[in-house]
């Protein structure tokens, strides 16, 4: 198949030219070459912005766009009004948070939807994300009637994370002693490989397939205290993980995705947001890889960062320290 990747150079659009030149597809590349230019040097780059240059993929056909870094609905609209008729069908990279309640337990495709009362805002916040990535599916749609391939991933993660949301635990798991760990073990997790999220965003394309498809993982019950354990089991830690309390962790502002990434308070207002209904994808062929071996890999990825590399997401060590001597003096 002939694909066209808006972005395609960073994270997950990156392990979409990998599995696509792969799998034995053309690949064309639409992107403003800021972000790692010249990684694919054999692949036809156009440099552009889209909200300016569109007209360079004039004339042009491809069976599929994959649209990886749509976050205004104003600019998807541009882009699927520009290619609606260069190609068969959209793909857009959405996200779970599109979705209104996570108190519910086993969300669907046909759950409520996210909503905001000034659709015009185009800030990107943690209010406006969820609602905005609803309202970019819904101008490819309406662009795109029934040629919309819609897919809600969870937390994206392994190699090449610029977030650092999962990779902090990997990585500082691997370097043992003491390591402070949210709330309790069984608390619920889901994530995704951004390699696996690729692979089956490839088949849905080669399958013709459209209309919405949740996709995190895995195809069990894994939790933090597993996920946590795997990062030690992996790295040949001997880190010990000391369980802080939600009290403990809120008095001392900890905040939960960013300071302790991955984690989501397991309260009944997010019963829901790491149990989302993913059987609809598996059925379409959505695989995981074991976690160990995301867990292998983006360590090794992580190794090779330099070592002034400003983190993302996680505790400083010299935050860490603190509050694990806090933490021991009130157990």
């Amino acid at each position: 198949m002939n694909l066209l990747i808006l972005g395609g150079t960073r994270f997950l659009g990156r392990h979409l030219v990998d599995a696509a030149l792969a799998r034995g597809h053309s690949v064309t590349l639409f992107n403003r070459g800021k972000s790692n230019p010249g990684l694919y040097p054999q692949i036809e780059t156009i440099l552009g912005d889209r909200e300016t240059d569109l007209d360079k993929l004039a004339d042009r056909r491809w069976d599929a766009v994959i649209d990886t870094c749509g976050y205004l609905p104003r600019i998807v609209r541009l882009s699927a009004r520009a290619l609606k008729n260069s190609v068969d069908s959209y793909v857009f990279i959405s996200s779970i948070s599109a979705y209104a309640d996570f108190a519910q337990v086993g969300i669907t495709e046909a759950s409520p939807l996210a909503t905001m009362p000034d659709e015009t805002v185009e800030e990107i916040t943690g209010e406006t994300y969820g609602p905005l990535k609803v309202l970019c599916e819904k101008a490819a749609e309406a662009e795109l009637p029934g040629r919309a391939l819609l897919i809600r991933p969870g937390l994206i993660v392994g190699p090449h994370d610029p977030t650092d949301r999962f990779t902090y635990w990997p990585f500082r798991i691997a370097g043992g002693g003491e390591v402070l760990a949210p709330e309790k073990p069984d608390v619920p997790v889901q994530i995704i490989d951004g390699r696996d999220l690729a692979e089956f965003t490839l088949k849905l394309i080669e399958s013709r397939a459209s209309g919405v498809y949740n996709a995190t993982g895995p195809d069990y019950n894994l939790t933090l205290g597993d996920m946590l354990e795997t990062c030690k089991q992996v790295s040949g830690s001997d880190a010990v993980l000391r369980w802080a309390p939600v009290e403990f962790l809120a008095h001392n502002k900890v905040e939960a995705w960013s300071d302790l990434p991955v984690w989501v308070p397991d309260t009944p207002a997010d019963a829901g947001f790491s149990k989302v209904d993913v059987s609809k994808a598996i059925a379409a062929g959505l695989t995981f890889r074991p976690l160990a071996e995301t867990v292998r890999d983006t360590l090794a990825w992580a190794a090779a960062r330099p070592a002034d590399h400003p983190w993302r997401a996680g505790l400083t060590a010299e935050r860490e320290t603190q509050l694990l001597a806090l933490l021991n003096h009130v157990q």
